[in-house]
């Protein structure tokens, strides 16, 4: 995949798997731009010696404004990926208001502000653009939210979002997809599950590969789709 010069937003990109997401990226000759909420996560960003690599202070994702200048200054826009979001689990006697505005505001409006920001830029670039989102297992099997029904419905919002904008974008030449991970091979998740087979797991690489693949200019044919990248899990 070529993605030399190419300029690509990367959001959660100092996270597990968005570290994974720029690695390849990088790999294949991308400029990676990643926004970041709090200072200890790009000091320890293993990426953030590259010269190809932006790391942009930007408090939160659902600030409008906020998002909107960001992208705003970029003229050359290939790619956005949206891998920021976040996770919750509880069952619902035991959840509120609270805690369903926090998922559907960390996972499906930062995606809905972005790919709209994103929009933006690609006219100005004028060259068409990729937009890849990351849903989730339980967006595609509803089932396995139970006791984590907030998340699942804020993930089966952004898979609904990547399937709706992607038949309205492509016109303009961008494609849009999204991935649909179970759960990841990552530390925290090791630690939280230490009896699990973690051989079943997707590696955090291997789901970034396909994430590269969606968003590269290679991938021509290639929209509306939630890809399921659940491993052998």
């Amino acid at each position: 995949m070529d993605y030399q010069d190419r300029h690509v937003v990367v959001t959660g990109g100092t996270g597990a798997l968005g570290t994974a997401v720029v690695g390849a990226l990088l790999e294949f000759g991308a400029v990676c731009h990643v926004p970041y909420r709090r200072e200890g996560e790009a000091k320890h960003f293993p990426h953030a010696g590259n010269e190809r690599v932006s790391l942009v202070a930007l408090g939160d994702l659902t600030d409008e404004a906020a998002v909107t200048a960001f992208y705003g200054s970029y003229d050359r826009l290939w790619a956005s990926i949206h891998i920021a979001g976040g996770f919750a689990m509880s069952p619902i006697a035991k959840s509120d208001k609270a805690l369903l505005m926090d998922q559907l505001m960390t996972n499906l409006v930062s995606a809905y502000l972005c790919s709209r920001a994103a929009m933006a830029a690609f006219g100005r670039a004028g060259t068409g653009g990729r937009i890849v989102n990351v849903a989730a297992r339980q967006a595609l099997e509803p089932r396995l939210g139970a006791s984590a029904s907030a998340y699942t419905a804020a993930k089966s919002a952004v898979a609904a979002l990547t399937i709706a904008l992607a038949e309205e974008v492509v016109k303009d030449g961008v494609l849009v997809n999204a991935v649909a991970p179970s759960i990841m091979d990552t530390p925290a998740n090791r630690k939280s599950m230490p009896k699990a087979d973690f051989g079943a797991w997707p590696k955090t690489t291997e789901v970034a590969a396909a994430i590269a693949f969606l968003a590269s200019p290679d991938n021509r044919v290639i929209r509306g789709a939630v890809v399921p990248v659940y491993g052998k899990f």
